[in-house]
């Protein structure tokens, strides 16, 4: 079972994109976009994901993919 990392499009719209594009590079990541994940205060004040359920933010789509694969990395499925 692969990682799910979910995105709000908004989030994309912000900067997030690049994010979402490597990480959809990764076929042991699962990426999916969304309308609308209800996090709009995180969303309007920093880029973020959630990852298997939890929220992940950074201040820059470099960070956001460096944070998400250290989450990944720290908290496995199994």
């Amino acid at each position: 079972m692969n990682p799910i990392v979910e995105f709000c499009i908004s989030n994309l719209a912000n900067g997030a994109q690049k994010t979402l594009e490597a990480l959809e590079r990764d076929p042991n990541i699962d990426v999916l976009e969304y309308g609308c994940l209800s996090y709009c205060t995180r969303c309007a004040e920093s880029l973020y994901a959630l990852v298997n359920g939890e929220v992940v933010q950074a201040d820059t789509p470099d960070e956001l993919t460096e944070k998400i694969y250290q989450f990944i990395e720290d908290n496995p499925l199994f």
